[in-house]
């Protein structure tokens, strides 16, 4: 038997990176699952290939993850789980901001996060958990990353209250923080020069993340092992929190180091 039958999990965001891995892991766990993304194709050949429904989403409008949720409730009779997988990169220096990047980060990271909680916690009649995945960003400083870090933060302390407000009918909401970790999304980043080397030399663990590392930890938030956690930012980073997260020079530092070595 797996740790998860009988349970129907809703994820946006499951065609790639944590996403995708966390709809393996909860099939694997014997989970109902359902994708919900804005990409159709995509969503509907991740499911497909994953073995999971597909509805389609776009996190910034509350109506469709309102539909969302009523469309699973309809077809499978409940949602036990709901994890926020959406969002993407960008990188901006505070002097250069322009309203329109501002605008659609905070609509895709903050807006839409809050929408997600609110519509799958509310259709949790019988109690549930509902996981973010967030960012160790909004922890810690990180040059360029003000509305993507700023929305990210802001959606840790939404939580909280979210946590207080649904604790009374059963549901707990959390955030799973995630360092830099390579997944399609960010790929371009952790495969530059330099950047897996200065991560490590910041993580007291002393490896780079995986995909795993980030899925063990949503499997556990949405099993009953955590039923007594609610209203928490689980950071999953090997520890980097207890230091800084590396700078520009620390990248060029190890860059010249791998191509001394």
């Amino acid at each position: 038997m797996g740790v998860l039958d009988g349970k129907v999990a809703v994820i946006a965001g499951g065609s790639g990176g944590f996403g995708e891995g966390t709809v393996q892991r909860f099939r694997k766990e014997g989970a109902t699952v359902w994708i919900a993304s804005r990409d159709e194709a995509r969503g509907k050949e991740s499911a497909e290939k994953l073995g999971a429904h597909y509805h389609p989403c776009d996190i910034t409008r509350s109506e469709d993850v309102k539909a969302l949720a009523d469309a699973v409730m309809a077809a499978s009779g409940r949602i036990d789980i709901a994890v926020n997988s959406a969002g993407y990169e960008d990188n901006c220096a505070f002097a250069d901001l322009v309203p329109d990047r501002v605008e659609r980060m905070v609509a895709v990271q903050f807006t839409g996060a809050l929408y997600f909680i609110q519509h799958m916690a509310n259709a949790m009649a019988d109690g549930g958990s509902v996981i973010t995945i967030g960012s160790l960003t909004a922890t810690l400083t990180a040059d360029g990353y003000a509305p993507y870090a700023g929305a990210k933060a802001g959606v840790n302390h939404a939580t909280r209250i979210a946590a207080a407000e649904y604790g009374p009918n059963g549901v707990r909401v959390n955030v799973v923080s995630a360092t830099l970790v390579e997944t399609p999304m960010t790929a371009a980043i952790t495969n530059a020069p330099g950047v897996r080397k200065a991560f490590v030399a910041e993580t007291p663990l002393g490896r780079f993340g995986t995909i795993d590392d980030i899925v063990n930890a949503i499997m556990w938030l949405s099993s009953d092992q955590s039923g007594f956690v609610t209203g928490q930012n689980l950071l999953i980073d090997g520890g980097t929190s207890l230091r800084r997260l590396p700078r520009v020079e620390d990248f060029i530092r190890s860059a010249q180091e791998e191509a001394a070595e």
